[in-house]
C-alpha cells in the first residue's frame, strides 16, 4: 500500500541536491552494521527483566537506562552531559563522521530548502565528528530538555543571544577539541570535533536528563498498516529516505562515511510550525525556525509497521508527549531518527508504502 500526505511547498526554492546512489549507500550500511556492533550503533537490546525503561529521572545519577535510547545501562554514569552537535547535511557534508556513534539524530530545516542535523552523544563519544555547521534557534527546544552542551561552528549574534536566553550551554570552533581538516572538504565544511577531549573541558558534568521520549517494551508497539520504504521530502533540496531491511530503517541516501551510519531502530515523523528566526543568511534566504513545542501530528515507524498519534510538547524545553486514540503512546528502546518536518501551509510532505 502507498500513501501519500501531500503540503504546499515554500515557493522559488532551487535545484534539487543530489546524494549518493541509494544502492550503493544501502549496500554500505547493510555490510557496516556487522562492524558497528559496538560502536554505539550497534543492534538493539530488550530492557533487562523487572527493569521499568520509564525510570530513569532527572538528577545526578544514571538510572537503568540510556536516557537517549531507553537501552539498558552499562553501570556507568557519564562524566559530561549529553552533547549534541550540529552536522552539515548537504552534499557538501560527504562524508559525514560520528553518526555511527550517536544516541539519537534530529534533522531540522534551515534555509534555502535544506537541513541540518542535531546529532546526540551520550552513551558513546567519537573521536571525530561533522562537519560541524552552525546553530539556529530551533536547536532550543532539541537541547533543552536534556541541558545538553551544543557545539556549532558558530552562530548568528541574534541566534547567540537566544541561546544564551535560553540556558542553552554553547560552544562553538575554537573550544578544546575542535579542528579543521580540510583534506576531503571544502573550506566552509573543515570543521571537526574530538568529542573525548571536548568532555574534558565541560565544567558541569553532574546533571542527568530523564528520558528524551517516553521508552517502552517492544511488545507494546503494535503497527497499524506496513511501512517498510518512507520518503521524507523537506523541500525541493532535501528528501530524507529510509528503507527497513528486518532490524533496522536504513538512511538509503546518507552522506555518513562508510562504516558510520546511523542505524534507527525507529523513525519518529512530527509533523511541526515553522517560524521566521528574524534574520536572513549570506546569501538572502530568509532563516526558518522550527517551533519544536506545542502540538502536532506524528507517525512513528518501527518494525516495518506505522503507528499514528499526536506529540506535544508544552514549551521548548518541556518532555516530549506522545499519543494515540488508545492513550499514551511509547516508542521501543533503540536508537531513533527523529524528523522534524514542516506541516500543512508551512511545506513538506511523506510518502511511505
Amino acid at each position: 500500500m502507498l500513501e501519500h500526505m501531500s503540503f504546499r511547498l515554500p515557493a522559488a526554492l532551487s535545484a534539487a541536491r543530489s546524494r549518493r546512489p541509494a544502492a550503493a549507500a544501502l549496500s554500505a550500511v547493510v555490510l557496516a552494521s556487522l562492524v558497528l556492533a559496538g560502536c554505539g550503533g550497534g543492534d538493539k537490546k530488550e530492557p533487562a527483566a523487572g527493569t521499568d525503561p520509564q525510570s530513569t529521572e532527572d538528577g545526578t545519577q544514571l538510572a537503568a537506562v540510556w536516557p537517549l535510547t531507553g537501552l539498558p545501562s552499562d553501570g556507568r554514569t557519564p562524566d559530561h552531559p549529553v552533547i549534541v552537535v550540529k552536522v552539515d547535511n548537504s552534499r557538501a557534508s560527504d562524508p559525514q563522521y560520528g553518526l555511527g556513534s550517536a544516541d539519537l539524530v534530529v534533522e531540522e530545516m534551515v534555509e534555502g530548502g535544506y537541513t541540518r542535523l542535531a546529532v546526540a552523544f551520550y552513551s558513546t563519544l567519537p573521536k571525530k565528528a561533522g562537519p560541524v555547521r552552525s546553530a539556529r534557534a530551533s536547536d532550543i527546544g532539541i537541547v533543552t530538555p536534556t541541558h545538553a552542551a551544543l557545539v556549532a561552528s558558530g552562530a548568528a549574534p541574534v541566534t547567540k543571544r537566544r541561546l544564551n536566553k535560553a540556558g542553552v550551554s554553547f560552544y562553538e570552533e575554537g573550544v578544546s577539541g575542535t579542528y579543521r581538516d580540510a583534506s576531503e572538504h571544502d573550506a566552509l565544511h573543515s570543521v571537526f570535533i574530538d568529542l573525548p577531549k571536548f568532555a574534558k573541558t565541560i565544567k558541569d558534568k553532574s546533571y542527568v536528563p530523564g528520558p528524551y521520549l517516553p521508552w517502552g517494551q517492544e511488545a507494546e508497539f503494535t503497527g497499524s498498516q506496513p511501512a517498510k520504504s518512507i520518503s521524507v521530502r523537506f523541500s525541493a533540496q532535501t528528501t530524507t529516505k529510509f528503507k527497513f531491511d528486518g532490524k533496522h530503517y536504513l538512511n538509503t541516501d546518507t552522506y555518513a562515511r562508510s562504516g558510520d551510519q546511523f542505524k534507527a531502530d525507529s523513525v519518529l515523523v512530527l509533523r511541526t510550525r515553522e517560524g521566521d528566526a528574524g534574520y536572513r543568511d549570506p546569501a538572502g534566504n530568509p532563516v526558518p525556525e522550527t517551533l519544536f513545542f506545542g502540538k502536532g501530528q506524528l507517525l512513528l515507524f518501527h518494525g516495518g509497521q506505522l503507528v499514528r498519534g499526536t506529540w506535544s510538547k508544552e514549551k521548548r524545553d518541556s518532555p516530549l508527549v506522545l499519543t494515540t486514540a488508545a492513550g499514551p503512546l511509547t516508542v521501543p528502546a533503540g536508537h531513533v531518527w527523529i524528523e522534524l518536518l514542516p506541516r500543512d501551509s508551512d511545506g513538506g510532505s511523506l510518502t511511505f508504502k
